[in-house]
């Protein structure tokens, strides 16, 4: 390998493109082929990066291409088993966005894989990688509030972007909300709670978003509002809050970690950090600062730029994967029990699913 990471980007969409503004700024990465089929965001890759890859509709290409050592794949979530196998094949470090797939059965293929393969395979779930997370991670894992009982993670926000053709308006093109979008939250939960959960209540649905529109005559099923309730083997529960038809909120996301010492909380997009204390009542706020060049590569405050750092210390042996494929796996099994426990109104088991 040379001291530039080449990387090939498969999925040149909106994640994609801000693959490629972030490993622009990374000084050992450069991008040197881009693949999708769709011309217009092929174009939109091409000019981000400056002319400086090659482009093809064919992904095929890009595992053959021996100047390439490490691959994003970006595509559509249910794409992602189209391209997967075959890039394991390649022998190629992988970065895969989330979910890895939109089933269990295609995640735990996956997972199977990789173990047999050893190399390296990140799955991107940019939100462990915001500046501001990072740092109420690190408090709870010092044990700054104690022992953690209770995680709330509330997001309230607008809905879901365009996507080309539309194919995340559909549950059976993302695995549905509480996968598609929700497991970037249940795999917070794990990391945060560093526990695995044991059953889940959930209450969701469809009630404002896309209920107009069409597509081939069939109106959008995909939910935009839920409470999930985790319980974990350590005793300790976790809350999803989400509300994607809340524009006019002050802050798009707000977790709050709540141990028998202290509370600490986390407000984005601000990236701001608060710990408040029980034995004092007092509460200190920690303004977490990102460099502009950074936030303006992506719409995750920063995390994608940390997160490909990560990724590319992987590919060159000088730190462990941190999100994993089994990581990613557990996500998505989060993400289709509290589907199912709101879609049958009952508690669902983990042990369901084998985990």
């Amino acid at each position: 390998m040379s001291s530039k990471v080449n990387i090939g980007i498969i999925g040149t969409g909106m994640m994609g493109h801000e693959h490629i503004q972030n490993f622009n700024l990374l000084d050992d990465a450069q991008v040197i082929a881009l693949a999708d089929t769709d011309e217009t965001m092929l174009a939109k890759a091409v000019e981000l990066n400056q002319d400086k890859a090659r482009s093809s509709a064919d992904f095929e290409s890009l595992l053959s291409d021996p100047n390439i050592d490490a691959l994003v794949i970006a595509t559509p979530n249910f794409h992602h088993i189209d391209v997967l196998p075959a890039a394991l094949q390649s022998g190629k470090a992988i970065l895969c966005e989330k979910p890895l797939c939109t089933n269990l059965q295609d995640t735990q293929r996956i997972c199977d894989s990789v173990g047999d393969s050893g190399q390296v395979f990140q799955v991107g779930m940019e939100y462990r990688f915001k500046p501001a997370l990072a740092d109420m991670i690190d408090r709870v894992d010092r044990g700054d509030i104690g022992r953690l009982h209770m995680l709330s993670i509330r997001e309230h926000r607008f809905p879901f972007l365009p996507k080309v053709a539309d194919w995340n308006r559909f549950n059976a093109n993302t695995g549905g909300t509480l996968v598609e979008k929700c497991c970037h939250f249940f795999d917070l939960m794990r990391r945060i709670v560093a526990s695995e959960p044991v059953s889940v209540l959930a209450s969701a649905g469809q009630s404002v978003n896309h209920l107009d529109e069409r597509y081939n005559g069939q109106t959008p099923d995909i939910w935009d509002n839920g409470y999930v309730i985790f319980d974990f083997a350590n005793g300790a529960r976790a809350l999803l809050d989400l509300c994607m038809f809340a524009e006019g909120s002050r802050h798009s996301e707000e977790l709050a970690a709540v141990g028998d010492k202290a509370k600490v909380e986390c407000l984005l997009p601000q990236n701001i950090v608060t710990h408040g204390h029980r034995d004092t009542w007092a509460v200190e706020q920690y303004p977490i600062n990102v460099d502009e060049a950074i936030l303006k590569a992506g719409y995750h405050s920063g995390a994608t730029y940390f997160q490909n750092r990560a990724f590319l210390d992987a590919v060159k042996g000088l730190a462990p994967v941190i999100v994993s494929a089994d990581d990613g796996h557990r996500a998505v099994a989060m993400g289709v029990a509290a589907q199912m426990a709101a879609s049958q109104q009952r508690r669902v088991d983990m042990k369901e699913f084998g985990l």
